[in-house]
């Protein structure tokens, strides 16, 4: 009679417990990720967004927001939902799109043209615009310049060069073929008619003040 054959050990597998602490740890800091995401998820701000164009110096209507709920960043200056009444009835300090955030920044309750003042407009060729952006707020200087060929505008020679302040309204985008960029100046009401017989004449350049004014 042939011996009975012992059935194979099975040997238990053996457990280190450094892989077992470590496979702790992974699960609890996966569990605090997403404890964080959901605490992010659910910490939103109600805030006020543009739903429609406002163009620079535009009363800005009701209609031209809306609200939307989101994780705003603390760095991020928006208006919040339950002041958007208080911004209702101020004008554009800015260009406005639709789609994005409303800053404190963006609007303001004085208007752009104060009492006293005047708009003129200035087409500038892309050689003539700074690499700097214009921006509205912005102090210029309306230089007049000789032009050969120009006509007369009655100006003293370029012994006695003439310039008048004013500061940048609003800047257009470059016109699609020629990129002239139209500028709108706010000068003094006496100052208006100077400066827009100089741009007639093709005899007017337009200068940035240094940032202080100056």
């Amino acid at each position: 009679m042939a011996p009975a054959v012992a059935p194979p050990r099975v040997s238990a597998r053996r457990r280190r417990p450094g892989v077992i602490a470590l496979s702790l740890a992974l699960i609890a800091a996966g569990g605090a990720g997403v404890a964080v995401l959901l605490i992010q998820v659910g910490n939103r701000t109600d805030v006020v967004t543009v739903v429609r164009d406002v163009q620079v110096g535009q009363v800005i209507t009701e209609n031209d927001l809306g609200k939307t709920s989101i994780a705003l960043d603390p760095a991020v200056k928006a208006v919040r939902s339950q002041d958007m009444d208080s911004v209702v009835g101020k004008r554009a300090a800015v260009e406005l799109k639709p789609g994005s955030l409303l800053a404190p920044s963006q609007v303001t309750k004085d208007s752009l043209v104060q009492a006293g003042e005047q708009l003129v407009p200035i087409g500038l060729e892309p050689k003539q615009i700074p690499a700097t952006a214009l921006v509205p707020g912005q102090k210029v200087q309306l230089v007049h310049v000789f032009v050969q060929g120009a006509t007369d505008t009655g100006e003293a020679s370029d012994a006695t060069l003439q310039t008048i302040g004013g500061r940048i309204v609003k800047a257009s985008g470059a016109a699609p073929g020629t990129g002239i960029v139209v500028v709108d100046v706010a000068t003094s009401a006496t100052d208006g008619p100077r400066a827009a017989a100089w741009v007639a004449a093709g005899a007017l350049r337009l200068v940035l003040a240094a940032p202080d004014g100056s």
